[in-house]
């Protein structure tokens, strides 16, 4: 879950590299660049890092993306009867690709990686319904971003671990 893909190409790759030794702690890399359905170019990027000062990370990653701090989102979520909450940035503009970073406190760490751990491997039948939905989506956009993310939530959330509750809040 903590290490870029070799398979980025280089520039990417050493992106992530400064940004880990810039930051001084570990990305964690959770969706599915973990996973055999990541589609280079075009499917998202997401990281996780965990912290004990959140306003420090996103002070050192406003300063590493040349950004200002309202960029920041924050963020609310119920995992498993814990109300965890954060902050996210996307930071496509800076390295031509979808990526997203969320910051949480060490506090919510085990609970979250628990979580991420449940779709890092994913059945074989989760695995072809993501090919056609991407391949709808990336190959022969017939898919809207958002349908395409309505779809792959249900293909998660409700097909793989029969969640009921899925929505973020966004403050």
């Amino acid at each position: 879950m903590n290490k870029i893909r070799n398979d980025f190409n280089p520039n990417l790759k050493q992106f992530f590299i400064n940004l880990q030794n810039y930051l001084d702690t570990e990305l964690y890399f959770y969706g599915s660049v973990n996973r055999s359905d990541y589609v280079h170019n075009k499917s998202d990027i997401d990281i996780a890092i965990f912290t004990d000062n959140e306003y420090s990370i996103m002070t050192k990653l406003q300063h590493y993306l040349h950004v200002n701090p309202n960029t920041f989102d924050k963020i609310v979520w119920k995992l498993e009867g814990t109300i965890i909450y954060g902050y996210k940035i996307k930071c496509d503009n800076y390295i031509n690709s979808k990526c997203e970073i969320a910051i949480y406190n060490n506090d919510f760490k085990e609970i979250i990686l628990k979580d991420m751990r449940k779709y890092k491997s994913i059945p074989f039948h989760i695995g072809i319904l993501l090919f056609i939905l991407k391949t709808l989506h990336y190959t022969f956009p017939i898919l809207s971003s958002k349908t395409y993310s309505t779809y792959k939530r249900v293909i998660f959330n409700q097909i793989m671990v029969n969640k009921k509750d899925t929505s973020f809040v966004l403050l």
